[in-house]
């Protein structure tokens, strides 16, 4: 599997991590990001670097896109020099971007028509996951196809898993993000009762890490809280773009809805911090 030569595109704060484990793994990597400095990290890993997406798919068996939203995928499928603009055939396409259930069904469509395979494959997990390479890994598609590539996947995350048909993937990491958010904001409002009874944050978050409540989110957020980092692993801009997806395609319960209205709040201010950030909005009273 490993003489299969792997394309990257998007190196934001997961996908430069990603990319690096596949380095690690032994895979001849080719990377393309918008702005090539990003591209300079990888580059001094050992990895090629491409000058648009039509050049990066050329010279590859497997792309995998990390980017973040419907619009940039467009861009990099169906834009000048992007991968849809070239003629290949028996291409793996591998979206990694947590999107619209929609684009993944319009980009598979494309993708076949093409002579390529599609499969929607978001993650669960975040800078530290994606660093140590176990991330969990939601794949919709052919599942021939994400047979094939599931050794690629597996070097990036622990577990890979095929939970259904095109677009299946998008819908089940909307799911997930849904949880997140309510579980950031049920954890930044418990932090923030404290705060109005006086009750000393760290000593909660001792008891909270030892009950039944306690989590790996919930400790590495709430030593956020307590160390005031707020700097962007996940951002508030993008759970309020995740929770729209998932109104879009028919989240209608109460905490998740009011979820999106706290967050779209917060946002106005902390937009580009990180989810946890939730918790400076609930102390000014937003």
């Amino acid at each position: 599997m490993k003489d299969l030569k792997i394309g990257w595109i998007g190196l934001g704060i997961m996908g430069t991590p990603m990319a690096s484990s596949l380095i690690k793994k032994g895979y001849d990597l080719t990377v393309y990001n918008r702005d090539p400095n990003k591209s300079l990290n990888l580059q001094s890993q050992g990895a090629a670097i491409a000058n648009d997406p039509a050049a990066l798919i050329s010279a590859v068996d497997i792309v995998v896109v990390m980017v973040t939203n419907d619009q940039a995928i467009e861009d990099i499928f169906e834009g000048e020099n992007g991968l849809l603009s070239t003629q290949t055939k028996d291409k793996t396409i591998v979206n990694m971007s947590t999107v619209s259930p929609e684009i993944s069904i319009r980009m598979e469509r494309r993708c076949v028509e093409n002579g390529n395979h599609y499969i929607d494959a978001p993650v669960s997990g975040s800078v530290k996951q994606a660093t140590d390479a176990t991330l969990v890994i939601i794949a919709g598609g052919d599942k021939n196809t994400f047979d094939h590539i599931k050794p690629v996947l597996e070097a990036i995350g622990k577990l890979a898993i095929h939970v259904g048909e095109v677009g299946a993937g998008n819908r089940v990491k909307l799911i997930v993000n849904t949880f997140l958010a309510i579980q950031a904001q049920a954890l930044s409002e418990a932090m923030s009762f404290a705060n109005d009874l006086q009750i000393d944050k760290s000593e909660l978050m001792t008891i909270l890490n030892n009950g039944a409540l306690g989590s790996p989110f919930i400790k590495i957020k709430g030593e956020a809280i307590l160390e005031g980092n707020f700097k962007p692993a996940f951002s508030l801009n993008n759970i309020v773009k995740d929770l729209k997806l998932a109104t879009d395609i028919g989240l209608k319960y109460p905490l998740g809805k009011t979820a999106l209205q706290s967050y779209q709040s917060a946002a106005n201010e902390y937009g580009e911090d990180d989810i946890i950030s939730i918790f400076n909005s609930l102390k000014k009273g937003n």
